[in-house]
């Protein structure tokens, strides 16, 4: 999922005013929640918690 996420990120801001596209924005924030969560059920599992 990250792949793909990124993969639409760089050919949104490959075009001129990319950035300011509302899906770019979801996009990163999406990739950012999940890398997030999986960090916490890394980290959960490393405890024993």
């Amino acid at each position: 999922m990250a792949r793909l996420t990124l993969s639409a990120v760089e050919q949104l801001v490959a075009e001129p005013g990319g950035w300011r596209e509302p899906m770019v924005h979801r996009a990163l924030l999406v990739s950012g929640l999940s890398v997030l969560l999986s960090s916490l059920a890394l980290l959960q599992e490393q405890h024993g918690a």
